[in-house]
């Protein structure tokens, strides 16, 4: 099969296809054919093995990625299944993550996978699992919002963003988005209440209070995020910004420090983190059935131009989600 494969850190430019071997399934797998998957932030995060503190982990190598194929998020058909699985059967439409999803098939464990919500293609399907789910976890299980909260969302044009404001509005609440000029117009159709272009103005120093700060970008200070909250209120934090690699602990920086902060405040401060589950794809898919979410798509890049995808997301700010055909 074909697949993209890296074999040192580096910039896009490491990334190449090549044919490699296809992935057999184990007893609890599912072997899928991939349609689409898409890009995520922290596939240049892997891409260049930054911040370098990150490559002591154990999903990460020192000189090289652990797995050679990047990406997560895909969406495809069953191919073929282990012994142990009975939800599943080959022709069925799944999505779902797994790590080398950036190829022809990857092979993941039943329990990361979900039926394919009936009303979205592929691509939409792809774009869902790690944005989705990260946006439902920390605004329903972390931050509990419901309506009459004021939330903010740092980052709200991005994969995560896009769909943080939609479950916000759908929970009641009054939602101001923070993104730059060209995504106004976006946020505020997936049903931001104000908007803060934050090439004009900085959210963190306007005197407004949030019940709930998801700051998604990692480019404001800590005292800057607590600013901007109610005495009471919630900061959780999620992601970081760009880097051309070579950091030490990059965004990891401020989340440590949020940590050892959150013992001597009122604020509750949060680090924000998921693990695949078969649940929460299926609440997605009902999300995405109702209508609630929408998976918003800026460009969509072939298979062997997964290296494109990726620059583009690292150097153009792109909005929402990258796609990635196979």
């Amino acid at each position: 099969m074909k697949a993209i494969v890296q074999d040192r850190y580096g910039s896009p430019d490491m990334l190449h296809l090549e044919e490699v071997q296809r992935p057999e399934p184990g007893e609890g797998d599912v072997l899928v054919r991939v349609h689409a998957a898409s890009v995520n932030a922290r596939d240049w995060h892997l891409m260049r093995g930054d911040p370098y503190i990150a490559r002591l982990s154990a999903d990460l190598g020192w000189r090289a990625p652990k797995v050679r194929t990047p990406g997560t998020d895909f969406a495809g058909r069953v191919e073929a299944v282990g012994a142990a699985v009975t939800r599943f059967r080959p022709g069925d439409e799944v999505f779902g993550e797994v790590p080398g999803a950036f190829a022809e098939y990857a092979c993941a464990p039943g329990r990361w996978l979900a039926p394919k919500p009936a009303n979205l293609t592929f691509e939409q399907a792809a774009a869902v699992p790690l944005a989705a789910t990260t946006a439902l976890i920390g605004l329903r299980d972390v931050a509990r919002v419901h309506s009459g909260q004021r939330l903010l969302i740092n980052g709200a044009s991005g994969g995560v963003g896009t769909f943080a404001v939609q479950l916000a509005k759908s929970y009641g609440a009054e939602v101001t988005a923070v993104c730059r000029t060209r995504n106004v117009d976006l946020v505020r159709s997936l049903g931001a209440e104000h908007v803060v272009d934050y090439t004009r103005d900085d959210f963190t120093r306007a005197g407004h209070r949030y019940d709930v700060v998801l700051d998604l970008v990692g480019n404001r200070s800590l005292a800057g995020l607590r600013r901007a909250l109610v005495p009471d209120g919630t900061l959780i934090l999620s992601g970081g910004g760009v880097s051309r690699g070579g950091s030490l602990v990059g965004p990891l920086g401020l989340m440590v420090r949020g940590m050892a902060l959150s013992r001597f405040v009122r604020n509750r401060i949060v680090l924000l983190t998921v693990k695949p589950s078969q649940d929460t794809l299926a609440t997605l898919a009902e999300l995405a059935e109702s209508g609630t979410i929408t998976p918003v798509i800026d460009r969509t890049y072939p298979l062997a131009a997964a290296p494109d995808a990726i620059r583009y997301v690292e150097t153009e700010h792109a909005r929402a989600k990258v796609v990635i055909t196979v």
